[in-house]
């Protein structure tokens, strides 16, 4: 299937796309999703892992676990993405799963020196684009704040290997806990599951406070859940939310095009994002901005409008 830029108001994302690029790096901070927004959906028609798969997926979990996680997915995974249920009846279904698959993974005697060696052995991948992505914000001194409901050791260490771990980047995700002997107890803070990034992100509102000049904000993300990850930003002005649309594409479609201002479907790249990002960071007026058909055209996508 050929990757798609979908907008429902191009002429609206024009102008916010202008007012970020009047702002320049000065005034912009990205705050993102990680699994299936940074990392890829799918590879050669293969669906890659999650933080959470990562970890389902390796030696150091047991076959009787992985089959009980394996469960929870096949059960909890469909009401994640069912566009006829609402948020909040939702809500008490992504925390028994997330609950259930923590009680289950604190049984596994994991030790926190294994985690490198389960990514190294993983397949886990970033989209592609991804050196561009993260090297043009650390570069150009812009704040990456990736709030993520997976598992914050695994992605971090993702990042690390692929040697793109800035210190730009400030992570928020749910962060084993280990006991004095290495050993997986718990998880730390909050749980974070897909539909409560809102009421998390206040927590951090100390992270948000010193940079109270970034009132701009590219949010990235692949679930209706992200759209309320900069609700505990303080004055933001102006806001180009960017959503994933990586499954089921047929039934969320027009639910995520009244979400999003721009709606990537089945784009397993970032070079729309990067587009968008070379485009705000061009000083000065002179320089002409690129409209959302130019964006398509400059990454070979076809735009939907």
């Amino acid at each position: 299937m050929k990757a798609s830029v979908l907008m429902r108001q191009p002429r609206r994302v024009q102008e916010i796309v202008s007012a970020l690029r009047r702002g320049g790096r000065d005034r912009l901070q990205v705050i993102s999703d990680f699994d299936m927004t940074l990392s890829r959906f799918a590879y050669n028609g293969n669906r890659c892992p999650s933080s959470y798969n990562i970890l389902d997926n390796s030696k150091i979990v047991t076959e009787e676990c992985r089959k009980e996680l394996n469960a929870l997915l096949h059960h909890y995974y469909p009401i994640e993405i069912d566009p006829h249920r609402t948020i909040k009846e939702k809500l008490p279904h992504m925390i028994e799963w997330w609950t259930r698959a923590h009680d289950l993974l604190c049984q596994q005697k994991i030790q926190k020196f294994q985690i490198a060696q389960v990514v190294r052995e993983s397949n886990a991948m970033l989209r592609e684009g991804y050196k561009v992505f993260f090297n043009t914000l650390f570069h150009h001194d812009i704040p990456l704040f990736i709030f993520s409901a997976g598992i914050g050791d695994i992605l971090e260490e993702i990042i690390r290997q692929m040697n793109v771990l800035h210190p730009n980047i400030h992570i928020v995700s749910n962060y084993m806990d280990f006991d004095e002997k290495g050993f997986l107890r718990g998880f730390k803070g909050q749980l974070i599951h897909t539909y409560n990034k809102n009421s998390s992100v206040r927590e951090n509102s100390s992270y948000f406070q010193q940079f109270q000049n970034k009132t701009n904000v590219l949010l990235l993300g692949d679930s209706i859940g992200d759209l309320t990850m900069a609700d505990g930003v303080p004055g933001v002005e102006n806001i180009l939310k960017i959503g994933f649309l990586n499954d089921k594409v047929e039934e969320r479609r027009e639910r995520y095009m009244d979400s999003f201002d721009i709606v990537l479907e089945k784009d397993e790249t970032l070079d729309v994002v990067n587009g968008l990002l070379q485009d705000i960071l061009q000083q000065g007026d002179q320089m002409e901005t690129l409209s959302p058909a130019r964006w398509a055209t400059a990454v070979k996508i076809e735009t939907e409008q």
